[in-house]
């Protein structure tokens, strides 16, 4: 039997989705976790507020909409 790599979630999620946690966004420096919530009660909590929010865009840094190109053939 193959016996498989342990990893920590940083790297999987590095891995994964090329999200780099260890390093910092600002200066590149190296960052340190130093506490985590797996709680569920607890995570539920926290997330309870957002429920029926949409946060996938944050909408408010959307450049104004503008009216369509006119049709130039029609």
């Amino acid at each position: 039997m193959e016996r498989l790599a342990w990893m920590r979630w940083p790297q999987r999620l590095k891995r994964l989705f090329n999200i780099d946690i260890e390093l910092c966004g600002e200066c590149g420096g190296a960052v340190k976790v130093t506490s985590s919530i797996e709680d569920r009660v607890v995570i539920g909590k926290i997330l309870a507020p957002l429920q029926g929010k949409d946060t996938s865009v944050a909408t408010n840094l959307l450049p104004a909409s503008r009216a369509p190109p006119a049709d130039l053939f029609g």
